[in-house]
This record gives structure tokens, sequence and C-alpha cells, in this order.
């Protein structure tokens, strides 16, 4: 894989001397900062930390989300790359810095979400298409009928999903009027965000994106880190529009634009934000994991320099490669809706006026009294993978209150992150025995205690709470010598909560039983014209119970992978046939058969 050093940047020619000593100062006279750049779904930042990895300064400026249409998320890509320009202004004139005290800067940004822009005007030619828009459903239906949802997975590691930015780029090139001609004459270009910060920062002279980015796109091949021509021949999609392939961490560039407040600094890191925060968190070894609670959760575990395929319903992917060094990989289970679910909460059910209000109110309840809530708004990321799925909430009764619902909401992300982690172990074989966690969320006790109690595992929460941020500084760092290796990284880390299961497995058994039977009902769900027609007009609820038939032995990963679920007769088809039950059988590790009993209809 080519990366870009010796590149020429304007006059600012990248030399071994420029990769040793910060930019503009004595290095011996002046303590070394690094920022970074964090660009996510919600909001734009820029953090300047110190070489002991602590935060010296931070602004956050937050972008509008549109809706066009159900099932579509939109952002403005020239906002935000205003937000990122005031973002670091800002943090830099709060710490007291200018370009001249920064070493480097890295950029850590949202995956998957996919920009086209001309490359002779800069200008985007449709809005960002973020990456938990579905709108691409009906193609990825047709790819899948063509060779099944895995067809690309032994090439790229990924499913056909809408997830990734490869059948967002193919609606764009067909929708999008007079676009596939551009590119074909090499004048229209894409890029996730990553791509775009950097033509921006480099006033359009550099379209690259790093190996982390490239492996969410369903176009990468995974043991090759290229582009995979044969996709983009099967797809139609231009290679020209495709930016280079660099590492996550070397001296891309020194950049040369004044009209820039970087000027004159190294640009020397770039890792997707679920990777950043993988490398921030100091999940060097093989086995070691993380889960990251944002606008979504995702879950990443280091595999070391193998790419360990996955038969549980989750993602091969790049962990981060620095510099000429081998690609380390990962395993993930990306899930859509974590805190996005506590806003929801606040703004459509006005249930809470705060976020903050959530832990306290559900504590003001023993449990969720019955009430499961699948925050299937747009489909189940991992490990179902089911785009036809649709949120519901089941189990209430008239004793419920509001304390219940909001208590379900909150332990719905548990629920998911459980799910993840058990197929995580079967896949690696490998059982974790702690859980490294990071986000906004973690700010929650219950919600960290309540996951510890489903896995059965230490649950550690470090001091920087900031580890996606971190992460992306570590790598532009270590780039420069602020950092000598891994080892100078790994004393940075520090321990700041520690959360020990305590919940009975009995207890725990059930709970993880009736989260699977909740997600098993809001499977099949969404109706479209299409399935109508294909189902004679009775709606797609045949077509969704011969597609949950086929979901038999689907995986209950309770404590640790104890026990497996296997539906004789799925409630789905119990329905869709007017059958008297479904038969549910428990089977344990070690081989015993626990008949739960007949679920009706």
């Amino acid at each position: 894989m080519a990366g870009v050093l010796g590149l020429f940047f304007g006059t600012g020619e990248v030399t071994k001397d420029d990769m040793t000593a910060p930019a503009g100062k004595d290095q011996q006279a002046s303590p070394v900062y690094v920022a970074s750049i964090d660009q996510g779904t919600s909001s734009s930042r820029c953090i300047v930390f110190g070489k002991d990895g602590s935060i010296v300064a931070e602004h956050q400026i937050e972008h509008e989300q549109f809706y066009p249409r159900p099932g579509c998320v939109e952002h403005d890509a020239e906002e935000i790359w205003r937000n990122v320009e005031m973002c670091v202004k800002s943090a830099l004139n709060i710490a007291g810095l200018g370009a001249p005290d920064l070493a480097a800067v890295g950029i850590t940004n949202q995956r998957e979400s996919t920009l086209v822009w001309d490359r002779n005007t800069g200008t985007p030619l449709h809005p960002l298409i973020v990456w938990n828009d579905v709108r691409t459903e009906s193609i990825c239906r047709d790819l899948k009928a063509n060779g099944g949802a895995d067809r690309f997975r032994g090439r790229t590691g990924l499913p056909i999903s809408p997830y990734f930015s490869a059948t967002k780029l193919m609606w764009l090139l067909d929708n999008v009027a007079g676009l596939r001609e551009l590119a074909e004459k090499g004048d229209a270009l894409f890029g996730t965000m990553d791509s775009w910060l950097m033509w921006k920062l480099t006033g359009g002279r550099m379209h690259i994106t790093d190996v982390t980015n490239a492996s969410r796109t369903n176009l990468m091949s995974l043991e090759g880190l290229h582009w995979d021509k044969s996709i983009l021949q099967e797809l139609g999609i231009p290679a020209c529009m495709l930016p280079s392939i660099v590492s996550s961490s070397e001296v891309y560039c020194v950049a040369d634009n004044p009209d820039n407040v970087l000027n004159g600094v190294r640009v020397a890191g770039i890792l997707g934000d679920q990777q950043a925060a993988l490398f921030g968190q100091i999940c060097f070894r093989e086995g070691q994991t993380k889960c990251t609670y944002g606008t979504g959760s995702f879950i990443l575990m280091n595999t070391g320099e193998r790419v360990v395929p996955s038969t549980n319903g989750l993602l091969s992917t790049v962990g981060f490669k620095l510099g000429e060094q081998a690609c380390v990989y990962a395993l993930e289970g990306s899930i859509a809706y974590a805190g996005s679910t506590v806003q929801w909460l606040r703004d459509n059910l006005e249930m809470i006026k705060s976020a903050s209000e959530i832990e306290a109110l559900a504590r003001t309840v023993e449990d969720n009294g019955g009430v499961f809530f699948v925050p299937a708004f747009a489909g189940l990321l991992a490990p179902h993978w089911r785009g036809d799925a649709r949120g519901l909430m089941c189990g209430l009764t008239a004793y419920n209150t509001k304390a219940h619902v909001v208590r379900a909401v909150l332990e719905s992300t548990a629920f998911q992150v459980q799910e993840v982690l058990g197929a995580m172990n079967q896949d690696s074989g490998v059982e974790a025995v702690s859980l490294k966690v990071d986000g906004g969320m973690t700010a929650n006790a219950l919600l960290m205690q309540f996951q510890a109690d489903l896995l059965g595992v230490q649950v550690l929460r470090p001091k920087m709470s900031e580890t996606t941020a971190l992460g992306a500084a570590f790598a532009a760092g270590l780039a420069v010598g602020v950092w000598e290796d891994i080892d100078d990284l790994s004393k940075t880390w520090a321990l700041g909560q520690e959360y020990e299961a305590t919940m009975a497995a009995e207890k725990r058994d059930m709970l993880l039983w009736n989260w699977l039977r909740a997600v098993e009902r809001s499977l099949g769900w969404e109706v479209t014209e299409r399935n109508a027609k294909e189902d004679g007009g009775g709606g797609n609820i045949a077509s969704a119970a011969a597609a949950a038939a086929t979901r038999s032995g689907t995986t209950a990963r309770g404590n640790g992978g104890r026990w497996r679920l296997e539906t004789a007769v799925l409630m789905a088809i119990a329905a869709a046939a007017g059958a008297a039950a479904a038969v549910v059988v428990l089977t344990t590790k070690g081989g015993q058969k626990m008949h739960i009993g007949a679920l009706r209809p």
C-alpha cells in the first residue's frame, strides 16, 4: 500500500526532520501538543492533547440533521467543514496556542457516511448520506438475490447492507443527474468524511482515505488493502472516483494554506471513529476489546495480524495500521441506536427534559417491570442484519409506569452489546474477561452496572473519556515522534471506574431470553410496496416468516455463550400460518436441552 511520504504540498515537502520535531518551535524549549479533529455523527470537535494524554483545550459544535424521507439521514458537508474550522480556532484560542505549537494534527471521523463532490470546484454534488441511512435497502435486496448477503464478505469482511458506503455510492450514481458522466470523466470524487476533511485542509490538493475508513466501504480487499477491482466492476463504480488508501499513522502532508488556522502543521494520523477509540483505549493486544457508547454503540476486538471470518453476524475489519508495520485486524459489532434512543425519549416522546434525567428516573423502579424495548428504528445491525426490523416495546401491563419505559429504553443498549460480545467470543475463540468502555453513555452508572451484570465480566471505564479523539492524536503523535512507540502510549491509560457483575445467573438468563423474544417479534415488520406485490398483496408477513425460518439456531449468547436458542417453529411462522404455538428449546453449553415452552401467537 503506497503512502504519501515525499508528496509536495505547495512548498511543504515532508522530510525526515519534519517527522521528529514540532513545527516552528524548539522541541527542547516547548511542550509538545497534538490536536485531534473529531468529526462525528451529531457534532464536530477539536481537542488539543498534551504529551501525557491530558486534555489541554476543546471546542465542539453540533450540526443539523436532515431527514428528507423516512429512513433517510443527511448532513451538509460544507456546514461540517465550517464547524471544524471554528472548532480548531476556538480550541487553540482557549489553549493559548498557535499552529507552530502543534507537533501534528490527527483526524477521526464518522465512518461509512458517503459524499461526492466536484473535483474542479470542490462543491458537494449531493448532501452527505449518513451511515445509518437505509435508502438503499432495495439495492441491497437485489444484490442479495443475485449472490447472497455474503457475496463480498470473503473479500471485504462485510455483508451486503445499506450501512456501508458501496450501495450509498451506487444510489448516488443512479439518482444524481449527471453524476455518472462526471465520475467517468474523473471530475467527480467519492470519499468518507476523512477524505473530505483532507481535501478541504489541503485546498483540494489531496484525495486520500486511511485503511480503517476504506475497510468500511465494502469496496476494499481486506487482506490486500487495496480497492477490489472486481467489486467496482460488479457495482458499476468508476475507480477514478476513489481516494488513495494510506496507513493510519504517517505524515500525509504539511498544511500549506495561508487561509487555514492549521497552516504549517503536519497532518499525520487518520482513523475511523471506532478504530480510533480502539487505539485510544490501548487495545494493542489480541483479544482486548472496547465498546463505545455514542449515537450508536460499537464493539471492537483486536484479532492481531489475522483476519477472523465471522459466522455469527459480525464484521471483519481493519483495526489500525501504523505506517509500514503489519496491519492489525479486528472483529466488530455495530449497533445503530444507543444514545440516540435517549434523544428519542427526550425529543419525540418528551418523557424527559434532558438526557441527564434518565438515570435518576430509571432508578425509581427496581427493574424494567417486564417491559422490553427493541430500538430497530431503521432495522437491526449486528448480529442480526435485518433491514426489515422495526422498533417495538412489549410486555406492557397496567402496572407499568413511565419509569419502566425509560428503564427499558436504557437497558436496550446493554442487551444489544451483550449479543454482540457473545458472538465475538464465539468467532474469535477468545472469551473476553473484561470490556473497556467509553463514550457519553458511560457516565450512566446504572447502565454500566447492568452491562456488567449481563456480560458477567468486568466493565472498565478509563479516567480519560475522550478516547476516540485521543486515538487519532496518538496516531498522529506516533508518526512525528511525540510518543516513541505503543509501549509509551500504554503508560497514559488510567482506570476511572470498574463495574463487577452481581446479578444472579438465573435472573440474567431470563432477562436475555425475554430480550430475544422481543427481537424476534421486531423482525419482518417493515412492509414496502415491492414486498406487498411480491406477496400477492398480502404484505410481507409471510415472506418475513419464511425469512425468519432460516434463522433457526440463532445464538442466544447469555452468560458468555452458555446457551443456544433453537426455534423449532419460529413465532413469525406460527403467526403467518395460524399455528398453535412456537416450540422453543434452549441448549446449554454442556449440551443439555431445556424446553422453555410454547409461545403462542
